[in-house]
């Protein structure tokens, strides 16, 4: 640990352990925003996949409405999660990844394991809600 505090970067070896937790998350991100999707585009039609009576009351179509606008919030989250980790990918081609953009320190592996695309550390992040708070 006291090592780690002196090192300026991670090591390609560090990043590639850091590219392969990414590539699994990125890879069940976007099976679930493919999901999202069709949830979402799905029209209502009466076809082989809908599993849906043909006929519909109104409060079924407010809850349907209601269903794919979750779905919609869900999939924009789920769309940013995807960029957030893609852009991880590019740090780590730079070899940027896991330093703070605010305090310029390493992020701690532990961090980096649990928010693969942290870009601050605890510290660093508490200075960003300081000064948002202003």
């Amino acid at each position: 640990m006291a090592e780690e505090m002196n090192k300026t970067r991670y090591s390609d070896e560090e990043l590639e352990e850091f590219r392969g937790i990414i590539n699994g998350m990125l890879e069940k991100a976007r099976g679930e925003y493919d999901t999202l999707r069709k949830i979402i585009m799905h029209n209502g039609t009466n076809d082989i996949e809908d599993t849906t009576p043909s006929f519909k009351t109104v409060e079924d179509d407010g809850a349907m409405q209601l269903s794919k606008e979750e779905a919609s919030q869900l999939a924009q989250r789920q769309y940013k999660f995807i960029q957030n980790l893609e852009n991880a990918l590019i740090r780590i081609e730079n070899k940027t990844y896991g330093i703070c953009r605010v305090t310029g320190k390493l992020i701690p592996k532990e961090r980096l394991r649990l928010v693969p695309h942290a870009t601050t550390t605890v510290e660093g992040k508490a200075i960003l809600e300081k000064r948002g708070k202003r």
